[in-house]
């Protein structure tokens, strides 16, 4: 039986990789920090801080898995982008991945981000567009890809990055965007929009957690983007969930002064998961947004 640790087990994309690995005949081995999911009785858990590298270590020796895919991370709402967790979470990230290479692991997959790269180009391209992180957080993510790589070549593993664009789906936290119009459209209250104008590239939780193990099941090494290709713009989202809802409520438009750091566009070229992966997204954004409704509604 193939064997995998999963860091982040609890978390907002790690969570929906669980059924899709024990579907796939995986051993599962997950990670939490606080409290484990009930749901999944097949899952092995293990309370660790990952910030502790010998916490960490002690894990992966004890585990053997052949397969790694590594989410946890500093996530912090309103914190993340600039907060000095960031430089913390790469080193321990390195850490971990050094000890499950030395402990027999095979290969790894971990969470990368949009970030990495120069946003003022707009379409991000793994072939074209520079990489240049505007963020602390942005920078550190690119600088584990970079040590992994290093790590990767000398010890001759299988590796893979996923670099996560913009998505959406249950358990999101509800100050992101598409959570708080949903939320304010349910509580009645008038949505505020800023940026309506900005195009984007959203996808369903759930297909983003296919994708990796899609990408986990592969044999593609190196970055590539998980992103739907299909790029909206907010507003239009903002519709859809108002239409959705029957909501009669105002919407009320803020135009805001594009930057470098708030691109007015900021789509993935998604060619390299579809063509070489394999990958086909299963929810549209329409299906995407009824399934996250749905579940909000079904747990106010």
């Amino acid at each position: 039986m193939k064997k995998v640790l999963i860091t982040g087990g609890t978390g907002f994309i790690g969570r929906h990789c669980l059924p899709l690995l024990l579907a796939q005949g995986y051993e599962v081995h997950a990670t939490y920090a606080n409290s484990y999911i009930k749901d999944y009785p097949e899952v092995a858990w293990h309370k660790v801080d990952l910030l502790d590298t010998k916490s960490t270590s002690k894990l992966v020796m004890d585990i053997q898995a052949t397969y790694l895919l590594h989410f946890a991370w500093f996530t912090t709402y309103g914190e993340f982008w600039s907060s000095p967790e960031n430089h913390h979470w790469m080193q321990a990230s390195y850490s971990l991945i050094e000890q499950f290479v030395l402990n027999g692991g095979q290969r790894v997959v971990v969470a990368g981000s949009c970030a990495e790269y120069d946003w003022k180009y707009g379409i991000c391209s793994e072939q074209l567009t520079p990489l240049v992180p505007a963020t602390l957080y942005g920078s550190c993510k690119h600088g584990l890809q970079l040590m992994l790589n290093t790590l990767a070549k000398k010890n001759q593993i299988s590796w893979a990055w996923g670099r996560i664009f913009y998505l959406y789906g249950p358990h999101e936290n509800p100050s992101k965007f598409i959570p708080y119009v949903i939320n304010t459209m349910l509580e009645g209250k008038p949505v505020t929009c800023k940026a309506g104008s900005k195009l984007t590239d959203y996808m369903y939780v759930e297909d983003v957690a296919s994708a990796f193990v899609a990408l986990l099941e592969s044999d593609f090494q190196g970055p590539l983007n998980i992103a739907s290709g299909t790029p909206v713009y907010l507003k239009d989202i903002v519709e859809k969930i108002a239409i959705e809802l029957g909501d009669v409520n105002d919407v009320h438009y803020e135009e805001v002064s594009f930057s470098e750091d708030n691109p007015a566009m900021l789509i993935a070229d998604n060619h390299y998961l579809k063509d070489i992966v394999g990958w086909e997204p299963h929810y549209d954004l329409d299906t995407g947004l009824k399934k996250t409704i749905k579940w909000k509604r079904e747990n106010n």
